[in-house]
């Protein structure tokens, strides 16, 4: 029995010393880290374009209600007819919101109106059709544009082709530097990866379109105003690669 203990005590002893000498070597071993990118100019193939509705009645939250039913059912209406819901175009409508508004005097307060919003936003690849949307939508009676974004519907796989081309590219540094001090790659350590994107001039456009409806609002003839005109520009996708590699 002290013969078996002695021996287990034994082994314990010089599993403990190979763990500690692994981890020891693992601390000593050299690296090489390296960041690098790859970016991409792509033209957008979707856009989506939301359309505010505001209506309001001193009196009645009804008669508010039902103007901006008639109103945002004629976008719709309109809407549809530009859109191609066989290439995955759609409308929807979001955000509606009804409440009194008071003026507010001191202590005093009295009803100024009823205020009625809605919000329709179009989902489209037919981005040569925006300027007339914006025409059609104004025309029907909406009072702004909340928003404007363009996308790409092949994002994902630009994001891939670009990582892996900057990471054959970190791989590329870090062999050439391992060679400038008489080294060689020995494995990975550790890889941080990520892909983003960036819009060019979409918020000097959207702020150009809010522009032009409210100028439309004021009663310019709409037979006298031509298609406005909406350009996507360019998107930008970014990948971007930290890339820890050990040297021997």
């Amino acid at each position: 029995m002290k013969k078996t203990l002695i021996a287990i005590a034994i082994l314990s002893i010089f599993a403990g010393c190979t763990y500690t000498t692994a981890a020891q070597i693992e601390k000593e071993r050299g690296y090489i880290s390296v960041s690098t990118s790859a970016d991409a100019e792509i033209a957008p193939d979707i856009a989506e374009i939301s359309f505010s509705v505001k209506t309001s009645d001193s009196k009645s939250m009804q008669k508010a209600t039902l103007m901006n039913k008639d109103i945002s059912e004629k976008i719709y209406t309109m809407l549809k007819e530009v859109i191609n819901t066989s290439n995955g175009d759609y409308i929807k409508t979001s955000n509606y919101n009804a409440t009194p508004v008071y003026n507010y005097n001191g202590n005093k307060r009295t009803l100024d109106k009823y205020e009625v919003s809605n919000r329709v936003t179009v989902h489209t690849k037919s981005l040569d059709k925006l300027g007339s949307m914006i025409d059609k939508a104004t025309e029907a009676g909406a009072t702004n544009i909340d928003s404007l974004k363009f996308s790409v519907s092949n994002y994902e796989n630009k994001c891939n082709s670009l990582i892996e081309t900057a990471t054959q590219k970190a791989s590329t540094r870090a062999s050439i530097a391992a060679r400038g001090s008489n080294s060689s790659l020995d494995g990975i350590k550790s890889m941080d990866v990520s892909c983003s994107e960036s819009y060019n001039n979409s918020n000097m456009r959207v702020f150009a379109a809010k522009n032009m409806m409210d100028t439309l609002a004021e009663g310019a003839a709409q037979s006298a105003v031509p298609t406005t005109s909406i350009s996507g520009g360019v998107i930008k996708v970014f990948a971007n690669v930290h890339a820890v590699y050990y040297v021997k």
